[in-house]
């Protein structure tokens, strides 16, 4: 089934992704991609930088090996999945400011000067978007 959404520039947060290679969920009982969305939405919620790009979670992006996953997509622009974060507010906001530089490309490229250094090392894909291919 699915579930209609904004179809702009978005974070696809996978809810349920384990807390890392080794372990589920952590102390608490949380796993860490439930972690990783309350971070981001926290910084969404906080800081206008943000506001153009949307949050949005579902259950499980079948990249499991690859823990704290997320999936970033725009119309037209090829997109990304990262992956191995943690479910912190560092990891949400390196996500949420490539996510900036993300959206005001043409295509999705963003430069690698630009790049956080809390995604590099993060990337898992990359997919063309509907009808076209990537270079």
């Amino acid at each position: 089934m699915l579930t209609p959404v904004d179809p702009g520039p978005a974070v696809v947060v996978c809810n349920t992704c384990r807390h890392s290679r080794e372990a589920q969920v952590d102390a608490e009982g949380a796993r860490g991609g439930a972690r990783l969305l309350a971070a981001l939405k926290r910084l969404k919620q906080d800081d206008p930088r943000y506001a153009g790009i949307a949050v949005q979670e579902m259950a499980c992006l079948f990249a499991c090996g690859d823990h704290c996953t997320v999936h970033l997509r725009a119309p037209d622009k090829v997109g990304y999945v990262l992956g191995r974060f943690h479910g912190d507010i560092a990891s949400a906001r390196a996500i949420l400011d490539y996510a900036v530089h993300y959206a005001a490309s043409p295509h999705g490229r963003v430069p690698y000067s630009l790049w956080p250094d809390g995604i590099k090392g993060h990337f898992i894909t990359r997919t063309p978007p509907p009808g076209f291919i990537a270079e």
